[in-house]
């Protein structure tokens, strides 16, 4: 999932961007903690979050062909 997430926002903001993803596991939920520069969060963020809905999707729809649940926190 962590790659997953990790292309889809190189591709958005750039590949030379500055991407951190930190991983945890809660309660059998796999939580994904993304975090970019200050002038790259608009770009992942999106007008009226759109982007970032998007790409929750995206990665939950992934999780879910592997029967995982997965939740992306932008921080």
């Amino acid at each position: 999932m962590k790659d997953i997430l990790h292309d889809i926002v190189a591709a958005i903001i750039g590949g030379d961007a500055k991407i951190e993803i930190n991983e945890k596991e809660k309660d059998g939920m796999i939580i994904l903690e993304l975090s970019v520069d200050k002038e790259d969060m608009g770009k992942v963020i999106g007008r009226k979050g759109k982007i970032a809905k998007a790409i929750r999707t995206v990665v939950k729809a992934c999780a879910n062909r592997e029967n995982k649940k997965v939740s992306v926190d932008i921080i």
